[in-house]
């Protein structure tokens, strides 16, 4: 094995692990917003490393520039489209959850 599938492989198992971080972070978060962050950030990762690992075992070739155009397009159309979301959310009256909406049974404040 050279440096390089190496280096590909590692970006591929780091995309992939990535990806099912981001998918506990969807699991594990309360609201809306906070999971669309969690889905947002490491779907963008997640896509750049395992494009970037298969870009590697293409080595320099046009199935490599398409996946760097498709990479591109990603880098910009992810977080944007994650804006949208979470601007529409926002002018349809979708409030954050803040430290008042969770009640905490340990606190002692409730009769």
């Amino acid at each position: 094995m050279t440096i390089l599938d190496l280096l590909s492989w590692l970006c591929l198992t780091l995309g992939g692990l990535v990806g099912v971080i981001g998918a506990f972070g969807l699991l594990r978060f309360p609201d809306f917003y906070s999971r669309q962050h969690a889905a947002g950030t490491t779907d963008t990762l997640c896509a750049m490393l395992i494009l970037l690992g298969l870009g590697l075992q293409a080595g320099l070739s046009l199935a490599a520039f398409k996946l760097a155009a498709i990479l591109l397009f990603l880098i910009i159309t992810s977080p944007v489209a994650t804006h949208a979301l979470a601007n529409a959310a926002r002018q349809s009256g979708l409030k954050a959850l803040t430290s008042d909406d969770t009640s905490d049974d340990n606190s002692g404040s409730k009769p």
